[in-house]
């Protein structure tokens, strides 16, 4: 039974494969525990094949766990999670609003209401007046903003974020960065983001889980105690640099291969940093 106040729990949750070819077993990840309440902006960093992406498709229902438990809440009218991926996964022959609609058809409501449910998420988005233009007529940014607005369009109880903004380029990733905040904080709802980006994680977050190497455990819970609202501004801000210095120790100390460890820069350098150990683009 899921705890009063919590929207997501796991415990002692285990993901294995099995190579078909070879029969060789693969752990993914190994024992997470995790809690998240209600209304929590959490993301999830660590190096490349951590497990980070598998997790999320465990919560969402894509994966079934070789052990431990799951537990998401229920939401009284809309969906328990929605998610939204790194690629657009908009459908191209639909136009914004029959796409922004179409979960809330799938349930059964008619599509002249589906669509009236749909505007306002739409106009929250900053998509007003797209709604008759199709995928294709987008920017990148726009189209993952229809993604967002499908996604909460079902009302769901917890957001899943799959690195939604990895496809982007590095001003319109920041961009989208602070729309993310100005649309959480009007849907208040709670997210799991997964993400390779450090400064992106900190920046979004009220905790940063960092994951260890496969098998991916969680290293640390990372409380991220910054000022709301947030602006772009924060990130050359020593406290911000700080934590960036933190998680990125946690990270590089997994990196084992010779391509992994080289040498990222210090905290407060020119460049940010991602999980994967590499300079970013962003």
């Amino acid at each position: 039974m899921l705890n009063e106040g919590l929207a997501l729990s796991a415990r002692g949750v285990r993901m294995e494969y099995r190579d078909r070819a070879t029969r060789d077993r693969l752990v993914a990840i190994e024992r997470i525990d995790l809690d998240i309440p209600e209304g929590e902006f959490v993301s999830i960093v660590g190096p490349s094949g951590c497990g980070k992406s598998t997790f999320l498709k465990l919560v969402n229902g894509l994966l079934p766990a070789t052990d431990g438990e799951i537990e998401v809440r229920q939401a009284p009218k809309g969906l328990p999670h929605a998610t939204v991926f790194q690629d657009s996964s908009l459908f191209p022959w639909y136009s914004v609003i029959r796409n922004v609609s179409y979960g809330l058809i799938c349930q059964g409501v008619p599509r002249k209401r589906a669509e009236t449910m749909a505007r306002p998420l739409i106009k929250l988005v900053g998509l007003e007046g797209f709604e008759t233009k199709f995928p294709y007529q987008l920017s990148g940014g726009m189209q993952q903003r229809a993604n967002l607005a499908r996604a909460l369009t079902v009302d769901p109880e917890i957001l899943l974020m799959d690195e939604p903004f990895a496809a982007l380029d590095a001003q319109t990733r920041e961009i989208m960065q602070v729309e993310l905040l100005r649309i959480w904080s009007a849907a208040r709802k709670t997210v799991l983001f997964i993400t390779h980006q450090i400064d992106e994680a900190i920046f979004l977050s009220d905790r940063v889980a960092v994951m260890s190497a496969r098998p991916g455990k969680i290293l640390a819970d990372i409380r991220i105690d910054l000022p709301r609202p947030r602006n772009l501004d924060m990130k050359r801000t020593p406290a911000f640099t700080a934590y960036e210095d933190q998680v990125w120790k946690l990270i590089a100390s997994q990196l084992t291969s010779a391509g992994q460890a080289a040498i990222a820069p210090t905290a407060g350098g020119d460049s940010p940093r991602d999980a994967d150990g590499v300079l970013s683009s962003a």
